[in-house]
C-alpha cells in the first residue's frame, strides 16, 4: 500500500487515511511547464480577493499587495521529492508502509532539506529527487516528535536555493497562500480557512496548527508558502474539518514554520531538540461519546507491559480527570520527561483499575534511521 499522506507516528485513523474530496482544487494549468506553473501561482495569490463560496465569505480581510518580486525558479527548484525506504521489521511498517514517498523543501545550504517526520522514521535508505529530475542519497539530520518535523541533507551537492522562512504566526484565516509539493502539475492555491490546535490518537499535538482549503491529494511534506514567497508550514494531513465551524469544509493541516524556528540549531548540530524528550506511552486514543477510548497499543511498548488494553477507558492521570486527547497528553507531558512513571486510571470492561506505565522516549521504541 502506497503510504503517501501517512500521519506522524506508528498509528494511523480514519481522520488521515481517506477522507473523500469533492472540492475543486485550483490547479495552474500544465503546458507552460513547473516554473511557470508556480510563477502563475504566486501571481494568483497577488490578485485573489474571494474565498471559496461556500465558506460564506466574499472578500479577503485585505488585498495582498504584488508578488512581482518574488522569484517563481528558485521557489519551485526548492521543492523535492523524498524517497524512504523503511529498515527490515520496522515497527511502523504496519501503519506507514515499507516504502514512502513524499515532498520536501530546501531551507538551508549545503542540501539541508525539511520535511514531514513520518517519511522517515526507521527509514534504511533516504533519497531525494531534485527538480530537474536528478536523484540524489541523502541522510536525516534531525527528527522532532514534537513538532513532526524531520531534517535531510543530501550526500552530494543539491543545486537549489534555499526558500525563506516566513512568519506563521502572522497569517490570518482568509489568506490566499500557495501549496507546492513535488512531480508535475504539482502547484495549487488555497486560503487559510482558520488557526487552531490540533491532536492526533498516537500521542501528537499541536498548540496550533494551519488548516487551508480546497485540499491537495499530495500533501505530505509539502510546502506552503505565503504571496511574498517565503515558507509557512510544512504539510501533514488532509482533514474533513479544514474549518472550525460550520459548513465544514475538506482540507489539509500544515505544521507552522515557527515551531521549526527555536530547534534548527539544535536539530541540525545533534539531531534532536535540547532538552528532556516528552514521555511516550505507545497508546492510541479516541474521543467516543465524551470517553477517552483506548483503540490501539504499541506491540510490547509501555502501556502494554503495564497492562493497558485496545477498549480500556482512560479516566485520570494523576487523580486529574481526562475526556479529551489535549487533556490527556497535557497532564502526561506536566509529569515530566521521558522515563517518567506516568500513573493511570482505567475502566477495564467493569473493572476500575489503577496502573503505572513507565514512559519511554518514543525513538527508543522505533529502530533508528540510517546515517552517514
Amino acid at each position: 500500500m502506497n503510504p503517501k499522506g501517512r500521519p506522524e507516528g506508528e498509528y494511523l485513523s480514519a481522520q488521515r487515511e481517506g477522507t473523500p474530496v469533492s472540492a475543486t482544487r485550483t490547479r495552474i494549468p500544465a503546458e507552460p511547464g513547473r516554473i511557470a506553473r508556480a510563477a502563475a501561482a504566486l501571481a494568483l495569490l497577488a490578485l485573489a480577493v474571494a474565498v471559496p463560496a461556500a465558506w460564506g465569505q466574499t472578500k479577503l480581510a485585505d488585498a495582498p499587495p504584488s508578488a512581482a518580486g518574488v522569484d517563481a525558479t528558485q521557489i519551485f527548484g526548492a521543492i523535492v521529492k523524498v524517497n524512504a525506504n523503511a529498515v527490515p521489521d520496522a515497527r511502523s511498517a504496519a501503519s506507514l508502509g515499507s516504502e514512502r514517498e513524499g515532498s520536501g523543501v530546501v531551507i538551508g545550504d549545503n542540501g539541508l532539506i525539511l520535511t514531514i517526520g513520518y517519511l522517515i522514521v526507521e527509514a534504511e535508505d533516504v533519497s531525494v529527487v531534485d527538480s530537474k529530475g536528478r536523484t540524489l542519497a541523502a541522510r536525516v539530520v534531525g527528527y522532532d516528535h514534537a513538532t513532526g518535523f524531520a531534517l535531510l541533507r543530501t550526500i552530494a551537492p543539491l543545486d537549489a536555493k534555499p526558500v525563506a522562512l516566513g512568519e506563521s504566526g502572522k497569517i490570518a484565516e482568509r489568506q490566499p497562500v500557495m501549496i507546492a509539493s513535488s512531480g508535475d502539475d504539482n502547484v495549487s492555491f488555497a486560503f487559510v480557512v482558520s488557526r487552531r490546535g490540533f491532536s492526533g490518537n498516537w500521542e501528537y499535538a499541536l498548540d496550533q496548527a494551519i488548516y487551508t482549503s480546497p485540499p491537495t491529494l499530495n500533501w505530505s511534506g509539502a510546502a506552503l508558502f505565503d504571496r511574498d514567497g517565503k515558507l509557512l508550514g510544512v504539510g501533514s494531513l488532509i482533514v474533513r474539518d479544514a474549518t472550525d465551524e460550520e459548513p465544514r469544509l475538506p482540507g489539509n493541516m500544515f505544521v507552522p514554520i515557527d515551531l521549526l524556528k527555536p530547534i534548527l540549531a539544535d536539530m541540525v548540530s545533534s539531531g534532536r531538540r535540547a532538552g528532556p524528550p516528552r514521555p511516550w506511552l505507545g497508546i492510541a486514543t479516541d474521543e467516543l461519546q465524551g470517553r477517552l477510548v483506548v483503540t490501539r497499543v504499541s506491540p510490547d511498548g509501555p502501556a502494554e507491559r503495564a497492562g493497558v488494553k485496545a477498549g480500556d477507558i482512560v479516566l485520570a492521570v494523576g487523580g486529574e480527570p481526562v475526556r479529551t486527547q489535549p487533556e490527556f497528553y497535557r497532564k502526561v507531558w506536566a509529569r515530566g520527561g521521558a522515563g517518567t512513571s506516568i500513573p493511570l486510571k482505567l475502566l477495564q470492561g467493569v473493572d476500575l483499575r489503577d496502573l503505572r506505565v513507565e514512559s519511554i522516549d518514543r525513538v527508543e521504541y522505533f529502530k533508528p534511521p540510517t546515517t552517514h
